[in-house]
C-alpha cells in the first residue's frame, strides 16, 4: 500500500453536546457578567482583550460592563469599537446611541438610533428621550429570562420560593386538606404558612408539605431564607409568640424576623431578633453568600419612605449589630422589599418607587469600580410585567431561580414563576495533527456566519484548544489553517438545540503539507519467497527515501511494518516478518538516517494480507508477492 493512502485530508468535525460548565478566563468573565458582577468581569475582559483571545466578543462584553456599571464614558469608547466590526449585531447600534446620549452627545445619539431602525431594530417613541434610565435601556435591549413552568402553584396566594439542597421552600395561603381554615381578614385568603417540595417536583403540595417544626404559626409565616449549612432559618411572621398577638398604637400586628436552628429533623428553637420591634415591621430576610449579613425590609423609622431595605452584620456568636440604610439610591419615597444577594454580591429588590413597567417591579444593583452601588436597573420583561413582581431569588449557577407574580394569566392571586437565563453557548474543541495525534499549538480558527462574513478569529493555546462564544439560532462554517498544514472546513449550526447545552464540541483533524510527488515515492517495497534480503527494485526505492528524509523532510519520523504472504508455519511467519523489518531498518541505518528517526520496525506474520490470499486459498504468485512486503508510516513530518 503506497503512503499516499495514509494521508488522505480530513479534517473531522464531531458535534457532541456538553451541560457541564467550561473552565477559563472567558468562562470566568461570563460567569461574573450573568452574576451582575460587572467589575469583576470588566477585568478579565481586559485581560482576554489583552490577549487577543476572541477579542471582538470580548470588546463587546467590556462595552456592555461599563454600560451596565453607569459609565457612559467608557462604555461609548468601546461601543465605538464595536459598531466597527464585522458583521456586529445590530442591538449594539443601539446601545451605542444609549451610551452615547448619556455623555450628552445627543445629536450623535440619535444618527445611531437611526441605523438601529434602518437595519430592523424597534425604537420606541421614549428612546429619543434625553430622560430615560441609560443602564436599564441597554440591559433590556436584548431579552435576558426566560420562564418555566412551576407545577406547585394553588388558586390561593403563592411567592417567595427558595431553592436549597434540592428543595423549594416557598410561603403560601392554600391550607389545602385541612378541615378548619383561618382567614386573614385583608383578603379573605388562610394565612401564610411556609411550605417545601423537592425540586422539579409535579405532585401537588397540600397541607402535608408543610414545614415540619415550630416556624409555623396560626399567623402569617414566610418568605424564608437559610444559611449554607443548612442549620439555620431565617423567617418572616406575625409578631405573635406564647400564644400571644402584639399590636402597634395603631392596631395593627406587625411583621417579624425570626431564626429557627435544624434540629433533629424539625425546625424549632424559634429566636427573636434584635432588629424586631412592636412599632414596626421587619421582614423578608435574605442573607450574603457567607451568611455573615442579613438583608431585610422595614418600615422603622427614619427611612425614605414606606418601606427601606437595610442590611445588618450577624456576628460569629450570631448576634446582630446595628441596622444600616442602604440609602437613596435603592430606597425611594416608596416601597422597597424582598432583597436577594446573589453569590456575587448583587442586590435584587421590588420597589414601586423606581421606574418600572406596572406596579412592583424587580430590579438589580450595579456597582462601580470601587465596589459602591451606583445605579439600579429594571430587569425587564418577562420577569416584570404591569402587574406586582416581587420576591426575586437566583440559584447559585447564576442562571436559574425563581420570582412571584400576580400577573395576569397566573393560577391564583400570586403565583411563583421559575426562570432561565440563556447561557453563553460556544463552540469549542482540540486541533490535533492527523499524523502524529499531538495538538497544534497556534493553528488558525476563523468562524464565519452564512453569508461568509467573519464573526471570530483566534489561535488554539498550547493544549490545542479554541473556544468561541457564539449566538443561537444560527448556521456557521469553521476553518481551521496553520502554515504547512492543509486548510479546510465545516459547516455546523446552533439551531434547535437545548436552552441548558452551552457547549458545541468541534474537534478538528489536520493533516501536515505535504509535497505529493515527494511523499508518493514511498512507495512499498516487495521480498522474494521465504527471502528477507533487500532485492535491487527494493533498494531503489529505499534510495529514494533516503534522499526523501536527508533532503526534503530532514525533520520527518517514520515507522516501519513488515510482513509475509500465508504460506508456511505461523510462528515461522512472524519471525520471518521481523527478520524482513530488521533489514529495511538496517538499510536505511546503514545510509545515514537516524534511528532516532525510525520509532519503530515490527513484523507481523501473514496477520495483515492485503488480500483474501489466506490458507488454503488457490492465488497466483503476483498476488502472494503483494502480501510480503515493508510498508512507511510517516509519524511526524517536521
Amino acid at each position: 500500500m503506497r503512503l499516499k493512502h495514509y494521508i488522505l485530508v480530513c479534517i473531522t468535525l464531531a458535534l457532541s453536546f456538553s451541560a457541564f460548565p467550561q473552565q477559563g478566563r472567558q468562562k470566568r468573565a461570563d460567569t461574573l457578567f450573568n452574576k451582575f458582577s460587572f467589575v469583576k468581569a470588566a477585568k478579565v475582559y481586559q485581560e482576554l482583550i489583552q490577549k487577543n483571545y476572541n477579542k471582538d466578543y470580548a470588546t463587546r462584553r467590556l462595552a456592555d460592563c461599563y454600560a451596565l456599571m453607569r459609565d457612559p464614558k467608557n462604555a461609548s469608547r468601546y461601543y465605538k469599537s464595536v459598531v466597527k466590526q464585522e458583521n456586529v449585531p445590530i442591538d449594539y447600534y443601539y446601545r451605542y446611541a444609549q451610551a452615547l446620549r448619556g455623555i450628552k452627545k445627543y445629536k450623535e445619539s440619535s444618527i445611531w438610533l437611526k441605523r438601529y431602525k434602518d437595519s430592523g431594530g424597534v425604537v420606541n417613541s421614549n428612546d429619543f428621550s434625553k430622560d430615560a434610565n441609560f443602564i436599564t435601556s441597554v440591559f433590556n435591549a436584548k431579552k435576558q429570562y426566560f420562564l418555566d413552568r412551576v407545577r406547585f402553584n394553588s388558586k390561593y396566594s403563592d411567592f417567595g420560593a427558595f431553592e436549597h439542597n434540592g428543595k423549594v421552600y416557598f410561603a403560601s395561603s392554600r391550607d389545602e386538606g385541612v378541615s378548619i381554615k383561618r382567614l386573614y381578614g385583608w383578603n379573605e385568603q388562610p394565612f401564610l404558612d411556609v411550605y417545601v417540595t423537592d425540586v422539579g417536583s409535579r405532585r401537588n403540595v397540600d397541607h402535608t408539605g408543610k414545614l415540619k417544626g415550630d416556624v409555623n404559626s396560626i399567623y402569617h409565616d414566610g418568605p424564608v431564607t437559610i444559611t449554607k449549612d443548612g442549620k439555620h432559618m431565617y423567617y418572616s411572621s406575625n409578631n405573635f409568640s406564647n400564644q400571644i398577638e402584639f399590636k402597634d398604637k395603631k392596631g395593627m400586628t406587625n411583621m417579624k424576623i425570626y431564626r429557627a436552628t435544624y434540629r433533629d429533623s424539625i425546625w424549632t428553637d424559634i429566636e427573636d431578633l434584635s432588629i424586631n420591634s412592636d412599632a414596626f415591621s421587619t421582614q423578608h430576610p435574605a442573607l450574603n453568600k457567607d451568611d455573615n449579613k442579613l438583608y431585610f425590609a422595614s418600615d422603622r423609622p427614619g427611612g425614605y419612605g414606606g418601606s427601606d431595605i437595610y442590611v445588618v452584620d450577624i456576628n460569629p456568636d450570631g448576634t446582630l449589630g446595628e441596622p444600616k440604610n442602604l440609602g437613596p439610591i435603592i430606597n425611594t419615597e416608596n416601597a422597597e422589599g424582598f432583597p436577594f444577594i446573589n453569590q456575587e454580591d448583587v442586590l435584587f429588590f421590588s420597589s414601586d418607587g423606581h421606574t418600572g413597567l406596572g406596579l412592583l417591579d424587580i430590579f438589580a444593583t450595579i456597582k462601580d469600580e470601587e465596589g459602591n452601588i451606583a445605579d439600579v436597573v429594571n430587569l425587564g420583561v418577562p420577569i416584570n410585567s404591569n402587574k406586582d413582581d416581587f420576591s426575586f431569588t437566583m440559584n447559585p449557577n447564576g442562571i436559574t431561580g425563581y420570582f412571584a407574580s400576580n400577573r395576569t394569566g397566573g393560577r391564583g392571586s400570586d403565583d411563583i414563576y421559575a426562570y432561565h437565563r440563556e447561557p453563553t453557548l460556544h463552540v469549542e474543541g482540540v486541533v490535533t495533527d492527523a499524523i502524529n495525534t499531538q495538538p497544534i499549538e497556534g493553528a488558525k480558527i476563523t468562524l464565519f456566519d452564512d453569508k461568509g462574513n467573519q464573526i471570530a478569529y483566534m489561535e488554539t493555546d498550547e493544549n490545542g484548544f479554541y473556544q468561541i462564544n457564539i449566538d443561537r439560532n444560527q448556521d456557521y462554517k469553521i476553518v481551521a489553517s496553520q502554515d504547512k498544514y492543509i486548510e479546510d472546513y465545516r459547516e455546523f449550526t446552533s439551531k434547535n438545540i437545548q436552552t441548558e447545552l452551552i457547549t458545541i464540541n468541534a474537534n478538528l483533524l489536520l493533516n501536515p503539507v505535504p509535497n505529493v510527488v515527494k511523499l508518493a515515492e514511498l512507495n512499498t517495497i516487495y521480498f522474494d519467497f521465504d527471502s528477507h534480503k533487500i532485492r535491487e527494485d527494493a533498494a531503489e526505492e529505499l534510495d529514494k527515501i533516503v534522499d526523501l528524509m536527508t533532503n526534503d523532510y530532514p525533520e520527518m519520523v517514520i515507522r516501519i511494518e513488515s510482513h509475509t504472504d500465508s504460506r508456511g508455519a505461523l510462528t515461522y511467519n512472524d519471525k520471518l516478518s521481523i527478520d524482513r523489518a530488521n533489514s529495511t531498518y538496517e538499510y536505511l541505518i546503514s545510509n545515514g538516517i537516524d534511528p532516532a528517526r525510525i520509532t519503530a520496525h515490527e513484523g507481523f506474520g501473514e496477520r495483515r494480507l492485503t488480500n483474501g490470499c489466506e490458507d488454503g486459498s488457490k492465488c497466483e504468485e503476483e498476488e502472494h508477492q503483494l502480501n510480503r512486503r515493508t510498508q512507511f508510516i510517516v509519524v511526524k513530518m517536521e
